[in-house]
């Protein structure tokens, strides 16, 4: 048996001399004694203290011991504690009878055999003993228990998120490959095609203005390639935090009006345009190259899902922050896909139509974050989406890593 905390005995009667020589009886280095001299301070005691065993003098001034027998028995907290009378009064009074019927364990009479007393006291205690060893058994058994479900959970969740990882692995893996087999194979086809007409000597496909075409669509099948490999890179130095972000002042209209220029063409593509709404000039310390990245993801996303309708690029600057919105008219984003979109792998149309590996708005939020700002998304379904960078200006953000 583990080593517990010593067992408590409590001594109750009016006389000093009494209670100091059954003290002397019962004590030793594995019981704690306390003495009451009335009822009273023994019930203060019990209400304080769990006792292993109660010794009460039948007859004391005040509370005789029947009738703390009685209090104690009606009090859940002292209901179960083992109660033994002690009585100096003579057999014929027949208070053993009473006594036994008030729920006390056993009955002695002065004077009392030391032998007896000892041998009851010693019983009484192993029992309490072995109770307490019992319930530490019991509570230590109820915390394992706990303890098991919680890693139990912690495990399942763990498997969870495997078994999601890998979904979500084998998902980019077919996604990725799906996406480069595109561009690849319009190379191929080319190549083909172009090494067709060598053979057949047809050199008047390869004229300057048909070639000129040629390089062209080589040059945008590339790019598309070039741009799934930065986005893969991107999210791996953001989880591993090797992404750096390099601040420095930049002009933000400037920058606006050469990507709204730049992406002309592929909005006259998608039958729409997209506008810059005039402001003056807006300074603050910036990665130009990573605010560039984050704007053109949130226009070709616009392009994207924008229905072919014109979109729109506001640049607002309240207090120490600027703001830019890009505002599409397209068929917008439900409720419950406003967070989805910005995790990775994850695109606005669940049927797949849109091309993408679903990374653009992920790595723009962590850009943004990057900088001290925020990047969100207000929509109705049916009237469009506002996505909104907003940009700390007054901030001088140092050179660091971007983890996810």
């Amino acid at each position: 048996m583990s080593l517990q905390e010593p067992s408590k005995l409590l001594i109750v009667d009016d006389l000093p001399d009494n209670l100091r020589a059954l003290d002397a009886l019962i004590r030793d280095e594995q019981r704690l004694v306390f003495h009451a001299h009335s009822g009273d301070e023994a019930l203060a005691l019990l209400l304080e203290h769990e006792f292993a065993l109660a010794i009460l003098d039948v007859q004391m001034p005040g509370m005789d011991g029947f009738e703390l027998a009685e209090l104690m028995r009606g009090t859940e907290r002292t209901r179960n504690i083992p109660i033994v009378f002690v009585s100096a009064a003579g057999r014929e009074l027949n208070y053993a009878f009473k006594g036994y019927e008030t729920g006390a364990v056993d009955f002695l009479y002065k004077p009392l055999d030391p032998d007896a007393v000892r041998g009851k006291v010693n019983v009484f205690v192993a029992l309490d003993q072995q109770r307490r060893e019992t319930r530490r058994q019991m509570d230590a058994l109820e915390k394992s228990r706990r303890e098991q479900e919680v890693l139990l959970q912690e495990l399942n969740a763990t498997q969870a998120e495997l078994q999601r990882s890998l979904r979500m692995r084998d998902d980019f893996m077919s996604l990725v490959a799906h996406e480069l087999r595109t561009p690849l194979n319009t190379l191929f086809l080319e190549t083909q095609m172009r090494t067709l007409h060598l053979k057949r000597g047809n050199l008047q496909a390869f004229s300057g203005e048909q070639m000129g075409a040629m390089i062209k669509r080589d040059e945008r099948q590339i790019k598309a390639m070039i741009r799934l490999i930065d986005d893969m890179l991107d999210v791996t130095r953001m989880r591993n935090g090797t992404l750096s972000v390099r601040p420095a002042q930049v002009e933000l209209m400037g920058m606006l009006e050469r990507v709204v220029s730049d992406l002309s063409l592929q909005a006259a593509a998608s039958g729409c345009a997209i506008s810059l709404a005039p402001h003056p000039p807006v300074t603050g310390c910036w990665d130009e190259f990573r605010i560039e990245q984050v704007v053109v993801n949130l226009l070709t996303n616009a392009l994207r899902y924008g229905g072919g309708c014109n979109v729109e690029v506001r640049v607002e600057v309240e207090g120490k922050c600027a703001r830019i919105d890009v505002i599409d008219k397209g068929k917008g984003i439900s409720p419950e896909d406003v967070e989805r979109i910005f995790q990775p792998f994850e695109r606005g149309a669940r049927n797949g139509e849109p091309k993408g590996l679903g990374l653009g708005l992920y790595i723009s939020r962590q850009l943004a974050t990057a900088h001290g700002g925020e990047l969100g998304v207000t929509s109705t379904p049916g009237q469009g989406s506002t996505f909104s960078l907003a940009l700390p200006c007054d901030v001088l953000v140092p050179c660091a890593a971007v983890s996810a």
